[in-house]
């Protein structure tokens, strides 16, 4: 099925590159990327299937069952670049069976109390792997700054931004795989990641002295978009709410990795090793205001 390979491919290749920007866990990173998605998805399926059962009703079909297995992993991914040059491969295991099994509790009381759909509530795995991911993390010491665990090189660069890309490029079909009205969530989404690539690659130009850009900040703003429309998708009608809300998405984003490391992070002893806190927590919080509001309106 073309929507499953194409998720497929985002969390394993995207996800995978995404997270190589540290010099010394290149390898790791990738490979540890694909025992998490595997063992997740396994989790995923498990989990699902046991609360099924003890609420007593039907199971879905088994292509449904696992694209929705393999969207609840990408909250463990997100989270493992909030830890990555921090924790081991038995502390990897350990918090992706962990935070699976939260995730889908979290869902089951969105939707049985909160009322949410099921395809919007799946789409917390941003809003809920960042912050999962900040608190695992602040439970690690920080790595000293001239430590070479905290440090990346051009060539590691260059591949995480490989991975920015393949996640651009298949964020659209992430959105819409489990949507009621899929075309409207495919051109929701990339008009949305259209406009927060435009605005990633302005506001980096104008918050560097040298006006020069720079790439920390597209890395992360121009999938901003993406993360805050998956929210309100169902709820969007035109085109241009898409693109305000994909345009308001970077800014936090890129304003967020200026003042947030420098204020926030010291005073709460967090460390975010790939700055996943303003690459999908900011814009997730962003997109499930911007769901409310529309409801409201």
């Amino acid at each position: 099925h073309a929507a499953f390979q194409d998720v497929s491919h985002m969390v394993i290749f995207g996800f995978g590159f995404f997270l190589t920007f540290l010099k010394r866990y290149g390898f790791s990173s990738t490979g540890f990327n694909l025992l998490i998605i595997v063992l997740g998805v396994q989790c995923s399926v498990l989990t699902e299937g046991l609360l099924l059962f003890l609420l007593q009703r039907q199971n879905e079909g088994g292509l449904k069952r696992i694209t929705k297995a393999t969207v609840s992993t990408t909250a463990v991914v997100i989270s493992t670049g909030a830890v990555l040059g921090k924790t081991n491969p038995v502390q990897l295991i350990l918090m992706t069976v962990v935070e699976i099994i939260v995730f889908y509790m979290n869902r089951w009381i969105n939707k049985t109390f909160l009322q949410v759909p099921d395809n919007i509530s799946m789409m917390h795995v941003h809003l809920f792997g960042a912050y999962f991911g900040l608190a695992v993390s602040s439970r690690f010491s920080e790595p000293s700054p001239r430590s070479e665990k905290n440090a990346s090189t051009p060539k590691s660069d260059l591949l995480s931004m490989l991975g920015t890309l393949f996640l651009w490029v298949f964020w659209p079909s992430f959105n819409s795989v489990l949507a009621v009205n899929k075309s409207k969530a495919i051109y929701n989404t990339y008009f949305a990641l259209a406009v927060s690539a435009v605005t990633a690659f302005v506001l980096s130009v104008l918050t560097t002295k040298d006006g020069k850009f720079r790439m920390t900040h597209i890395h992360s703003a121009v999938l901003a978009g993406g993360v805050a429309v998956g929210y309100a998708e169902r709820s969007i009608e035109y085109p241009w709410i898409a693109m305000i809300l994909g345009l308001l998405a970077s800014v936090i984003t890129v304003l967020g990795s200026c003042c947030l490391q420098r204020c926030l992070y010291p005073a709460l002893k967090i460390h975010d090793s790939s700055g996943v806190h303003f690459t999908f927590g900011l814009p997730g919080v962003l997109g499930a205001l911007a769901q409310v509001v529309l409801l409201l309106i």
